[in-house]
């Protein structure tokens, strides 16, 4: 019994961080969990190192 409500907590907490990652790449995410791509920049730009801006 045990087992299942454990099973039951992780498959949510995936869950929920699956929903999380589409729903911030739907909403035009360069990189999720980076602060400096987070903030909504006039011009699309990104101040961070995460990834190549070419």
């Amino acid at each position: 019994m045990v087992d299942l409500i454990v099973l039951g907590v992780v498959a949510l907490l995936v869950g929920g961080a699956v929903a999380y990652i589409v729903r911030e790449k739907k909403r035009g995410a360069k990189c999720i969990g980076c602060s400096a791509c987070t903030s909504n920049h006039k011009d699309g730009s990104c101040h961070c190192n995460c990834h190549n801006d070419k």
